[in-house]
């Protein structure tokens, strides 16, 4: 029988893993501790709050929450990407905005990419963190 962890869990256990603690996680996100705690108690947690704390880690927190970070499908990223492409023509200097935007086309094209490695590292990183308490139920 595998048990069904909250994200609030599965947040706690990344953040108390990491070598920050919950005050100075606290401080830097400019809430008090015990809000922390009760995002732990919560069973799904805003994508604005994983994205947060996985910022100040330093870590990509979308392979540890593919819920809360569901990959766009293709349709939707060309509408997407039609939409972006709008030349702002009072820039100045077009030679970095089309860099920047050429830059960000290649990320989005390169997490495309992994999206299949990162279920392969989905399931992996549950078996390394979550393998024992299985084993033991």
């Amino acid at each position: 029988m595998t048990t069904h962890l909250k994200q609030g869990e599965i947040l706690e256990r990344l953040v108390r893993r990491d070598r920050m603690g919950i005050s100075e996680l606290s401080r830097k996100l400019k809430v008090s501790r015990r809000t922390i705690y009760n995002w732990f108690a919560q069973e799904r947690i805003d994508q604005e709050i994983i994205w947060q704390v996985g910022r100040l880690l330093g870590q990509d927190l979308s392979i540890d929450f593919p819920d809360a970070f569901p990959v766009p499908l293709s349709g939707q990223l060309k509408s997407q990407a039609i939409d972006q492409v709008k030349p702002d023509h009072s820039n100045a200097n077009a030679v970095h905005f089309w860099m920047n935007k050429y830059i960000s086309l290649l990320e989005k094209y390169n997490d495309l990419l992994s999206a299949k490695d990162q279920a392969d590292h989905i399931e992996l990183r549950k078996r390394l963190l979550f393998g024992n308490e299985r084993t033991m139920i």
